[in-house]
């Protein structure tokens, strides 16, 4: 079979222009499927086994918008790979992605999304709806499953502001696809049913973005405190969770600075109450 490059320039070009889809997963898949996750040669047994890890992320809405944050720790069965990963991603103006699972085909699912949207967005002239963006996302994990039956299995968190409902929005899936969407807030990771547990105690709904990031990273730590997998605030070396907020305003990732005296103030509060604030009753 003829390779691109016994082909003529003028039908590489017509190829490459006129691709026939907005989809540039489509398109990669009709060409090189070799190149998508999930699609190259298997393993004949469980390839996930001692791979890095990403693990805990949270998000929840906020007024006018919505909150991610990620803690940086990836590990590999029980030792620590790394301890500075990015698990918290921009996907477009007004949309983000958070990992857990394999570090790696996470990664690559991430990049991989960034530039479908791009590319449908210039093929068509406008941005796909929040619920078109999940479901493109969905059919990439889709795509994935035969490499997640191995033990490669990437779970992310979409958010995004909705201009329409002017509104955040929350979407988790499994390892088939999905999407499900979430109401208020969510995590997942191997310490999201901590993280999960500490925002049941200190969500407010409607509340303002700042005080969304307080509580994100107050159910991080809680997170980290219960779950090995999970990285706390690593002081000595600088290490910050990676927060984000999505408004009408666009996708804006709080710098390290920032997100150091928010942590600096949480910390100062446990010392004295070392499990964290406590929810109000009625």
């Amino acid at each position: 079979m003829a390779s691109h490059r016994d082909l003529p320039a003028g039908l590489i070009n017509n190829l490459f222009v006129n691709t026939g889809s907005s989809s540039f997963v489509e398109f990669v898949g009709m060409h090189s499927p070799d190149l998508l996750p999930g699609r190259g040669e298997g393993h004949a047994t469980a390839a996930g086994l001692d791979l890095p890890h990403a693990t805990t992320i949270v998000a929840a809405t906020c007024a006018g918008g919505v909150v991610m944050a990620g803690d940086r720790r990836a590990t590999s069965g029980n030792m620590i790979s790394n301890r500075d990963v990015e698990k918290v991603f921009r996907t477009d103006d007004y949309s983000c992605m958070g990992i857990a699972g394999t570090a790696s085909t996470g990664l690559e699912t991430a990049r991989l999304f960034r530039v479908e949207l791009e590319h449908y967005e210039k093929n068509e002239g406008r941005t796909l709806s929040v619920a078109g963006k999940a479901n493109r996302l969905a059919a990439m994990i889709r795509g994935n499953l035969p490499m997640a039956m191995q033990g490669l299995v990437v779970v992310p968190l979409f958010a995004a502001y909705d201009p329409d409902a002017r509104e955040g929005r929350i979407f988790s899936y499994d390892p088939a696809g999905g999407p499900y969407e979430q109401r208020l807030f969510h995590s997942i990771g191997s310490g999201s049913i901590f993280a999960r547990g500490s925002l049941k105690k200190l969500y407010r709904e409607d509340a303002p973005p700042e005080e969304t990031v307080v509580a994100c990273l107050q159910a991080l730590y809680d997170a980290a405190d219960d779950d090995s997998a999970t990285g706390g605030p690593d002081v000595s070396r600088k290490i910050w969770p990676i927060v984000a907020t999505i408004t009408g305003d666009g996708f804006h990732r709080l710098p390290d600075d920032d997100v150091a005296g928010l942590v600096g103030r949480m910390l100062e509060e446990r010392l004295d109450r070392p499990d964290g604030p406590r929810a109000p009753l009625g």
